[in-house]
């Protein structure tokens, strides 16, 4: 799913192609698309794009007229942009928004649609897609810690939390957690003032790096390639990979349909993590640390 730093980027090279301009026409390709009624959708057609601004993983056009289209690509939903009147794509096309100089085209792999289109009337409608968490890039460290320690999560799953931190996801927090040397699985009320003050750092850090780096290879293009394993990261998506920092191999653990990397030498002085299914199936075969780990890949396969 396109995290803080893709949206960021992706609205920039938007803002430069629509703001300003009219919305012409929008065709909808899929009924599944748009969730709601009133007002309805013909009513933005024509309208003049005044502002474009993220709401947590949402991208919203602010159109003249205080009317609002909230646009979630959730995890497989991608944005092109083509020329003016491009036809939407037959098996993947959901919409098509034209614009004087373009259309900007909305696809989604998979058979689960969960990408979502809606448009809303006024600040007060609005603010219902606000899920309450801390825009971390003009946050300090006191605010981030009170934000931290709100609930007593794993780090891991209160960094991906919406109510608590505003779009950050499951590659960058990864990432965060790799810079800050914490364990994902560190529990946030038995965190030290330090350790809040380092991963606050970390994670401004890492956000402002990603926005600088994706700037960068975009340049003038448009964003179009979306993914959560990209060349640099430290530790998302680099199972069994060396560590840049340690070279110790990269591990993983599994839940649901998340996974979470990390540095066992880096970030969880030497301990590897549990992860549920395989630790269940092995018992006692499970290995506890990086030596246990190293010496069973060092034992010779039967046969």
């Amino acid at each position: 799913m396109p995290e803080l730093p893709d949206i960021v980027v992706t609205i920039e090279a938007l803002d430069r192609r629509v703001k300003g301009r009219p919305l012409e026409a929008i065709r909808l390709a899929s009924p599944f698309l748009l969730r709601s009624v009133d007002p309805p959708l013909a009513s933005a057609q024509g309208r003049i794009v005044e502002s474009l601004a993220r709401i947590g993983k949402r991208i919203v056009f602010g159109l003249r007229g205080d009317l609002f289209l909230v646009l979630h690509r959730m995890i497989a939903g991608r944005l092109r942009w083509r020329e003016r009147g491009a036809k939407v794509p037959r098996r993947l096309g959901l919409a098509a928004f034209d614009f004087p100089d373009g259309t900007l085209l909305l696809t989604e792999a998979g058979s689960k649609k969960r990408a979502s289109l809606h448009l809303v009337r006024g600040e007060g409608e609005l603010r219902v897609f606000e899920r309450g968490g801390l825009e971390v890039l003009g946050s300090g460290p006191e605010e981030f810690g009170a934000a931290l320690r709100r609930e007593n999560h794993t780090l891991k799953r209160a960094l991906t939390d919406p109510r608590l931190f505003s779009g950050i996801g499951n590659a960058y927090s990864d990432e965060i957690l790799h810079r800050a040397r914490l364990s994902p699985m560190q529990l946030t009320l038995r965190l030290t003032d330090e350790a809040v003050g380092r991963l606050h750092a970390a994670t401004v850090a890492t956000l402002t790096e990603w926005i600088d780096r994706l700037r960068a290879e975009v340049g003038e293009a448009f964003p179009e390639k979306v993914t959560a394993f990209r060349e640099g990261m430290a530790v998302h998506g680099r199972f069994r990979q060396p560590c840049p920092e340690c070279g110790t191999a990269v591990q993983q653990i599994v839940h649901a349909e998340n996974e979470c990397n990390y540095c066992p030498r880096c970030q969880t002085e030497g301990r590897l993590l549990s992860d549920r299914a395989l630790s269940r199936l092995l018992k006692d075969d499970w290995p506890r640390t990086i030596e246990e780990l190293e010496a069973a890949a060092r034992k010779p396969r039967p046969g």
